[in-house]
């Protein structure tokens, strides 16, 4: 007998434009499409909401929520950062003056939850850590690199690499190395740690906007969407890029997200996840959607135009 899965359905808000869960996956915050951040927390049979988080002036475009400490981190349109910490019953803002002049557009705390990033549509990214003699957030700017808005980010395991995916079409990945803040000694290739803001590679694959940057769990494969329809698959990105590609035949990716270091979940247009897998060879495949459906002669399948010997041009 086949086993289903209980699935609940609670409506939170007509539009929620990010959302982030707590670290025992009891609470969810989001934004209802505006410039507040509500939690909820789910007791016995339904949810109940506890804490409205309102000190943004606009649109709340990102959320983290660290799984060690506990804390939230936002940014939004209207350019500025909070640290929510949460003292007895209260959630208390700590401000993080970002330097940018464009909305902020996606926020996430790295490994050791001692930094975060935030990517902007001001062409740049702001990497931000804590000054304990001071006690803020302040925050170094990652500038001249990108040619229009960041997308997504996403942290190497090593906490200190960082790739970023843009508007511009292109995946970087550079280091965030701050003296005082990160060890020195990276697991890499180089004899020395690169410098902050320096870029590591570019990725040059696809010729429209990119999405949803992911790193596999032990760091050696880069993941990102297209909004051609493809995703792309890169192994050993600082020493010697090896790229595959999957063009799919439905609608573009807008998010992946590795389970493990040899399967990809893929969400996006098409409101149903796709599964990608690697053999044991390292080749890259459409398995299935997550949602099974009747097939019809537009959804029964992903065209897959992958080869081992592929590889596309990098830029590095």
């Amino acid at each position: 007998m086949a086993a289903t899965a209980a699935v609940a359905i609670h409506q939170f808000a007509e539009c929620i434009t990010c959302h982030a869960w707590s670290p025992d996956q009891s609470m969810i915050a989001f934004c209802p499409n505006n410039n507040e951040v509500h939690i909820y927390k789910f007791f016995t049979d339904k949810w109940e909401k506890l804490h409205v988080l309102s000190k943004h002036d606009q649109i709340v475009s990102g959320i983290d929520w660290s799984r060690s400490s506990n804390k939230i981190v936002t940014v939004s349109h209207d350019r500025n950062s909070y640290v929510w910490t949460q003292e007895g019953s209260d959630w208390v803002p700590t401000l993080v003056i970002l330097k940018l002049n464009r909305a902020a557009l996606c926020v996430q705390w790295s490994p050791k939850e001692n930094k975060f990033a935030v990517g902007s549509g001001a062409k740049s990214v702001c990497v931000c850590y804590y000054e304990q003699e001071n006690n803020w957030w302040i925050s170094k700017v990652i500038r001249k690199r990108h040619e229009s808005s960041v997308t997504s980010i996403a942290w190497h395991p090593n906490n200190v690499y960082l790739a970023t995916a843009s508007t511009d079409g292109k995946c970087r990945v550079f280091s965030t190395f701050i003296k005082g803040v990160d060890k020195r000694g990276l697991q890499s290739s180089t004899s020395t740690d690169p410098k902050f803001g320096e870029q590591i590679a570019q990725l040059d694959l696809s010729s429209t906007w990119a999405f949803g940057v992911r790193w596999s769990p032990s760091g050696k494969t880069l993941a990102y969407a297209g909004h051609n329809s493809m995703i792309y698959f890169v192994d050993e990105v600082e020493s010697a890029p090896a790229a595959q590609n999957l063009t799919l035949r439905d609608l573009p990716l807008r998010d992946v997200l590795f389970v493990s270091e040899r399967m990809v979940i893929g969400v996006g247009f098409d409101c149903n996840p796709m599964i990608f897998a690697a053999d044991e060879t390292g080749l890259w495949s459409f398995v299935r959607f997550l949602d099974e459906r009747k097939a019809t002669p537009s959804t029964s399948k992903a065209s897959q135009k992958c080869c081992k010997s592929y590889q596309r041009p990098v830029c590095l």
